[in-house]
């Protein structure tokens, strides 16, 4: 019987049996993963500034140690060091070209991913460890997300929407025996229309979303009047209890902001401006719209205006747009830390259905007319 090996928590590896050659195998593998996602960090935080850098530094730094524990077990059997596996070396690859939350996003999965789990060769600490260097990569993703959340939004929804609008109103009309022409006109005038209303409909939506939350800003001169309430019979406190705070907490609060007033004593949270950037600003999220949603109406048009017509131009145009949805589906995914392939296969029900059944419909319609 194989003797099984288990280091204690506190990463230390003296007094301990030989290693077996699965175990040797196995732990410079993990050494190897170690130091790939080390790097990722360090790539990352090259393309970062201030709290952010530092932030991944000392993760990168967090990451020695998972290194030397694997090291202390290896002992002289560590060898020439190995490549990661090949998911890390890509997070690497994207990490130093591109950077940014769609990495961030990837390295959260990774994080959450870990084998150590499963492995009695790796300590209690070491798994707390990477339990919380993915919450530690899920928070900077979120800001992340935050910054391009409503402009994203906008080019996502807009892309997929010209993808599965066009191509059910061209296959519609297609099967209704439209000529090639009306096809094409069909086609055009669907992304005109379809980009111009997505960009008015964006711009008044997040014009609106941001008054409403102006509307929620405390006002300027009400924290101008902070310093000049009477601390014995102040109304302060039912500022924080109309916000939802206890009785209590509320007159405790007042009684702090008081206290502690300056001439930049605000009553407003720190938040607000997180909130305005989640939304995004109205022309971006317009702009976006606009043109990803003529991106992704023009792809079905593509074997049309190449020449091709009836149920050639049918297949070719859904292969096309099948593969722009999946790539929708697959970067909402990834953005948002879930299944990829989840959100691709839904992505590309929902499209394909609805252009099944307006291709059924304008068939019905078509063998009415004739």
């Amino acid at each position: 019987m194989t003797e099984t090996h288990s280091p204690p928590d506190s990463f230390s590896s003296s007094n301990v049996p030989a290693p077996t050659p699965k175990q040797i195998k196995k732990w410079r593998n993990y050494l190897a993963d170690e130091q790939a996602e080390g790097a990722v960090y360090r790539d990352l935080a090259s393309r970062k500034t201030g709290e952010e850098r530092e932030i991944l530094l000392a993760l990168a730094d967090a990451e020695k140690r998972h290194e030397q524990h694997w090291r202390d077990l290896l002992g002289p059997h560590i060898g020439k060091p190995l490549k990661g596996s090949k998911r890390t070396r890509m997070l690497g690859w994207l990490a130093r070209r591109f950077g940014g939350v769609f990495v961030l996003a990837l390295a959260q999965q990774a994080e959450g991913r870990t084998a150590y789990e499963a492995d009695a060769d790796a300590p209690a600490k070491m798994l707390a460890d990477e339990r919380i260097h993915g919450e530690v990569v899920r928070g900077l993703a979120t800001r992340g997300r935050q910054r391009i959340s409503g402009t994203f939004r906008a080019a996502i929804f807009g892309a997929n929407d010209g993808l599965v609008s066009n191509l059910a109103l061209i296959l519609g009309i297609g099967a209704s025996g439209a000529s090639h022409g009306t096809v094409l006109l069909s086609g055009f005038a669907g992304l005109l229309a379809g980009a111009l209303s997505m960009g008015a409909g964006e711009y008044v939506s997040v014009s609106s979303q941001r008054e409403l939350l102006a509307a929620e800003n405390p006002s300027p001169k009400a924290s101008q009047a902070i310093g000049d309430l009477d601390v014995d019979q102040n109304e302060l406190a039912l500022v924080y209890r109309a916000r939802g705070m206890s009785s209590n907490d509320a007159e405790t609060h007042a009684k702090n902001m008081i206290a502690n007033f300056t001439a930049h004593t605000k009553l407003a949270e720190d938040a607000e401006h997180d909130k305005h950037e989640a939304v995004g600003t109205a022309w971006g999220a317009a702009i976006s719209s606009f043109f990803f949603f003529a991106s992704g109406a023009l792809i079905p048009i593509l074997p049309y205006m190449f020449g091709l017509d009836g149920l050639q131009a049918v297949w070719v145009a859904s292969a096309l747009v099948g593969v722009a949805l999946i790539l929708t589906g697959t970067s909402v995914g990834v953005l948002s830390g879930s299944s990829p392939l989840r959100r691709a296969i839904r992505q590309l029900a929902i499209g394909f259905g609805a252009a099944a059944v307006t291709y059924v419909l304008g068939l019905l319609f078509g063998a009415t007319i004739a």
